[in-house]
């Protein structure tokens, strides 16, 4: 079909027939469709992380078959598997077995993490939307947050004693700093443009929060929360110093009391593991509630 004269085709396109809806640009049908490159740092990476502990798993076996090191300093791997079993069936110093310190240490830790939770996320939500909020809480939560926690473990045992109250609280502290911080910074990283599209909606302040704010901020907010956790688990060993009878950190200090070097690589390895898991979860959460960030 030729175009009416009114409007004439332009140079860079094409006309179909009459059965055809729409143009096709000449660039489409002349040129060569155009090399898609992949963002820098993307691509799955399970093959570099599985090489990588094999590698380092082999390195270690090699560097203790070979003796070059010490056992006291660096147990061979099956040294410590078998302080794991032994641990796991309560044949080490202390009597209980390695199933009770871990569930000991996770309700610590966990429990500690909840409550940091629930508290500092509406807390940053204050700081990001009020200057009042933000004035009384900010400077506490920059002064305390760089201090390390046994720095305060002291006060914390005089003030609440050496039950469980003070590994709690050990822990929730150093939980809660990083999640108010995370929060604040994503609530302040909101877009103008969507609040003032909101509010000539009509929006109310409640509506703003629940719909525009704590959306646009969930990135920031899943990752303090996962740099939170890390800070539990950090804070673990320095909570349970705190007349502890039981728990994965309760257990590394008398090893090390011992020289059972090979139960103490077995906890680091037990935290370690459990804490990634952890981090693997919330990753699979995050690609759940926001899709729309750029994962990697």
């Amino acid at each position: 079909m030729t175009p009416p004269s009114s409007s004439p085709a332009a140079p860079d396109t094409v006309w179909r027939d009459a059965a055809a809806p729409a143009q096709i640009p000449l660039a489409t049908t002349l040129l060569p469709a155009a090399k898609v490159y992949p963002r820098p740092g993307s691509g799955k990476t399970l093959g570099v992380t599985v090489a990588t502990i094999i590698v380092l798993f082999v390195a270690w076996w090699g560097i203790t078959a070979q003796a070059w090191v010490a056992p006291l300093f660096l147990p061979s791997p099956s040294a410590v598997w078998n302080a794991g079993v032994q641990a796991w069936t309560g044949n080490v110093q202390g009597g209980l077995p390695l199933w009770q310190h871990l569930a000991w240490s996770l309700l610590r830790v966990f429990g500690a993490f909840a409550l940091a939770a629930v508290t500092a996320v509406p807390l940053g939500l204050l700081m990001g939307t009020s200057r009042i909020v933000r004035g009384i809480f900010d400077p506490l939560l920059e002064f305390y947050r760089p201090l390390p926690p046994l720095a305060y473990l002291p006060l914390i045992v005089i003030w609440f004693g050496i039950d469980e109250t003070a590994k709690i609280l050990l822990i929730y502290l150093a939980c809660f700093a990083p999640i108010a911080v995370a929060t604040r910074a994503g609530v302040t990283g909101v877009l103008s443009e969507q609040l003032h599209a909101a509010l000539s909606m009509g929006a109310s302040r409640w509506q703003l929060l629940r719909h525009i704010i704590l959306p646009a901020s969930l990135p920031d907010i899943l990752t303090g929360l996962r740099i939170a956790i890390g800070f539990g688990w950090t804070t673990l060993v320095a909570a349970e110093m705190v007349a502890a009878t039981a728990g994965v950190g309760q257990l590394v200090l008398n090893a090390s009391n011992f020289l059972r070097t090979d139960i103490v690589i077995m906890g680091i390895i037990l935290i370690g593991i459990v804490a990634y898991l952890f981090d693997l979860v919330m990753r699979r959460l995050e690609h759940r509630l926001v899709p729309w960030k750029d994962h990697r």
